[in-house]
């Protein structure tokens, strides 16, 4: 039996193919009719979009859904600027919570901060009133605990990344992270996963990709989100980072062997694994590699043999070398078509070189970026700088380059590391803090709709065309419509950049093959 079909006219179609098309038919969960209002086919319902835009929906890339979940709900610290504002966030938060309760907060990035003195364990400790408190650094690749949850791991101390201050990375990371996470119930989790989901379909997107794995998110974790995919809420596509790992990938329903498989740390803890010394660190610290390049190919030979996508989680040059030279010798023995076609990815790739750009090119390989990280760190005076030079920050998140050669680009937020916010997103590659390094709005758009669907094969998909399925989003574009997109960046060139005042599109519905998975006004 037919299912009812519903007919969308009256707005301003994306459709490059049927450039004049105001309407389309959905049937059975695809796009069964475009063309003009007044050549529209009957059908069992009728929307009318009142001129509202109409474009494909959004995929995210790379998401941590539980980890969103639980920083919507829990203490945001994205808008602390000194440690005092740390402390009072944390003290106005453990009021009232149970004494032996885990604090839980997200979001602090001292580099914003105009004295960037981290508050120490026993501090945050008298903040909380003696509480456990975990309070993961804006990269979540470092965090800061109070004394209370040092306390209740003993073991951490003798643990790689261990500092008295409280200040915790590498692997002393991970023994705290798990230790506060252990706190949180199965239903809160779930409850976090659903809220991390409806929030991402409120924002027009369709689709996520899930970066899981062992020290990210347990089995259990991984496999009940899988287990809501597409449930009333955006599709879930996992990826589990585990070493030589894709037998257990595919056991867990994951549709890759990597995402945050990590072949190094972060730029914002110093962990990511660069070629030239920090120049804001110990002197000579060049951060940490967390494989090598035999590892890297032994996991490519792993996920050939079980027929899977494998990638790896790098940020710095060094580490982005480490993994570009275990693919060549993978290719040694697979041969590079077979590593082209099962489109490996590299996440992030935030520092890069027209060596390493080469190497994404010769062997096929998906680059998974961020543009908010330029963004929020790029440009004169903000992290990168600190960290690496400016000339070298102005190299960092390389997308105009890397998509003017023909790397494959899918975008995403790293959520919760940045907040989900497409239409942000796609402005942040437009006017990239690097002229160099920017995008088109209409190149930025394909990378974050239907570059997330072809770095999971769904090749077909991410588009508004005959036959294809109906994902799509609609929205209010406050600032105008341009040959079929909206305007998201300011006519004057001295506003485009972080701070430009141009209006974002605002998500009236998301349609996921056929269904609504969101409608703005309803609960």
């Amino acid at each position: 039996m037919t299912n009812p079909s519903t007919l969308y006219r009256g707005g301003v179609l994306h459709c490059p193919a049927e450039p004049s098309a105001t309407a389309l038919l959905v049937r059975d969960g695809r796009i069964a009719w475009l063309g003009a209002d007044a050549e529209a086919p009957s059908a069992d319902r009728v929307v009318e979009l009142d001129g509202a835009l109409v474009t494909p929906a959004f995929v995210d890339a790379h998401v941590h859904a539980t980890d969103t979940g639980l920083a919507l709900s829990g203490l945001d610290l994205s808008g602390v600027r000194s440690a005092g504002e740390l402390l009072d966030a944390v003290s106005a938060f453990a009021v009232g919570l149970p004494g032996d309760a885990v604090v839980l907060g997200h979001g602090w990035d001292e580099s914003t901060w105009v004295t960037p003195v981290v508050p120490d364990a026993a501090a945050v400790d008298r903040a909380a009133g003696g509480r456990r408190v975990y309070l993961s650094q804006a990269s979540i690749h470092s965090a800061l605990v109070s004394a209370a949850l040092l306390a209740a791991c003993p073991e951490v101390s003798s643990v790689a990344g261990y500092d008295p201050s409280g200040w915790l990375r590498r692997d002393a990371h991970h023994v705290v992270r798990a230790a506060a996470f252990g706190s949180v119930t199965r239903a809160q989790r779930v409850a976090a996963q659903r809220r991390a989901l409806g929030h991402a379909a409120s924002l027009g997107i369709a689709a996520v990709h899930e970066c899981g794995g062992p020290g990210i998110s347990d089995e259990e974790d991984f496999t009940g989100l899988l287990g809501i995919s597409g449930a009333g809420v955006p599709e879930v596509y996992g990826y589990w980072g585990e070493l030589l790992g894709a037998a257990k990938a595919r056991e867990l329903g994951a549709v890759g062997a990597g995402g945050d498989l990590f072949a190094d740390g972060a730029l914002g803890s110093r962990t990511a694994h660069v070629s030239a010394a920090y120049l804001d660190g110990e002197p000579g610290a060049c951060g940490h590699g967390y494989v090598s390049a035999e590892q890297v190919r032994d996991h490519l030979l792993d996920c050939a043999a079980h027929g899977m996508q494998g990638g790896f989680h790098a940020i710095g040059d060094a580490a982005i070398g480490t993994v570009l030279a275990g693919f060549a010798a993978a290719a040694e023995k697979v041969g590079t078509e077979r590593l082209r076609a099962a489109r490996h990815r590299v996440e992030h790739a935030e520092i890069m070189s027209k060596r390493l750009i080469a190497g994404f090119v010769e062997f096929g390989i998906v680059a998974s970026m961020q543009p908010a990280f330029d963004r929020l760190w790029g440009g004169a005076g903000r992290m990168y700088e600190s960290r690496l030079g400016l000339s070298r920050s102005l190299e960092s998140n390389p997308m105009g380059a890397m998509h003017g050669v023909g790397v494959a680009l899918a975008f995403g937020s790293d959520s919760p590391v940045t907040p989900l916010d497409p239409w942000g997103s796609v402005r942040a590659a437009a006017a990239h803090h690097n002229p160099s390094q920017r995008m088109s709005v209409r190149a930025a758009f394909a990378a974050h709709t239907r570059g997330g669907w072809r770095a999971v094969h769904l090749d077909s998909e991410g588009v508004l065309a005959l036959g294809a399925p109906a994902t799509f989003a609609v929205w209010d574009a406050p600032a105008g419509v341009d040959r079929g997109l909206p305007v998201v960046l300011a006519a004057d060139p001295e506003l485009r950049g972080p701070d430009d005042p141009t209006p974002l599109p605002v998500c009236r519905a998301t349609v996921l093959r056929g269904d609504v998975i969101y409608q703005e006004g309803s609960s």
